[in-house]
């Protein structure tokens, strides 16, 4: 049986379905026991049972000519600041499955990510009031000419992109990450809190680069897995289409988180 006290989580879905990784992802933490709450630009009909829609208008309004000059995890980076501001929730992208539940006495959610040792931001809990949120969201509210930490050649490609286009999207088009993890790297050596970041076996334990081993039932994805691991992130903006498109293979990880949640693949495939 869950615990029906465990802190909020919660994300952003721009367009009008999940597929079912999203669901799983949904619905693990659901099962973990945490008021799980999806904000949503429309209708979205296939939300798992026990996860609560509210309209994102109520954390911000999106500018959906900028997300269609960008991507949906374009303005998403700056709604979860927003949103943790409003509701002191914790972020969960929507490909973050729940391996175990947050801890309550952890102020201070966010990892290292990859082979490189940065930041990411698909999962994130931080304080509501803290130095890190005011730096973040004076960022997105008052964009620089140039991110502060880009070097010359970065600049120099962001001054090559075309005129019509908006200044952040000129930002987004040079660094696609200058939003998410580049702004929370910086941000967060800016505040002092970087020391803070959990391993990357706790949030993010397989690396982008081997997230096709979710797939494959031969592979040994509990191989990456810790005592400390609570988040398991499936990427699935690096997924491959023909495993957005297709049920599963049984025995694979995303088969068989997919049969202990309850989710039905075949329901909700990418068209």
């Amino acid at each position: 049986m869950t615990e029906l006290n465990r802190r909020p989580v919660a994300s952003l879905w721009i367009g009008p379905r999940l597929h079912y990784l999203n669901q799983l992802c949904l619905k693990s933490h659901v099962a973990a026991g945490h008021p799980t709450t999806l904000y949503v630009t429309d209708n979205v009909p296939n939300a798992p049972d026990g996860v609560e829609i509210r309209p994102a208008s109520e954390i911000m309004d999106l500018d959906m000519g900028l997300v269609g000059n960008t991507s949906p995890s374009f303005l998403s980076n700056v709604f979860r600041y927003k949103m943790i501001r409003k509701t002191g929730a914790v972020w969960i992208d929507c490909d973050a499955f729940c391996h175990r539940p947050f801890p309550d006495a952890m102020p201070y959610i966010f990892g290292e990510h990859g082979f490189v040792g940065a930041l990411n931001c698909g999962v994130i809990g931080l304080p509501a009031q803290c130095e890190v949120m005011d730096l973040l969201l004076d960022y997105y509210d008052n964009l620089p000419d140039y991110p502060e930490w880009w070097n010359k050649r970065q600049r120099k490609k962001m001054d090559k992109q075309p005129d019509d286009m908006s200044h952040a999207a000129k930002i987004y088009a040079t660094e696609r990450t200058a939003f998410g993890p580049q702004a929370f790297t910086h941000f967060a050596k800016v505040a002092g809190i970087f020391d803070q970041a959990k391993p990357r076996d706790v949030l993010y334990p397989v690396p982008f680069q081997l997230n096709d081993v979710f797939y494959d039932p031969h592979g040994r994805v509990e191989g990456h897995f810790t005592d400390d691991t609570l988040s398991v992130h499936l990427y699935t903006n690096g997924t491959k289409p023909w495993w957005r498109k297709h049920v599963p293979l049984p025995g694979s990880y995303a088969y068989r988180m997919s049969e202990a949640l309850g989710i039905d693949p075949a329901l909700a495939l990418e068209e």
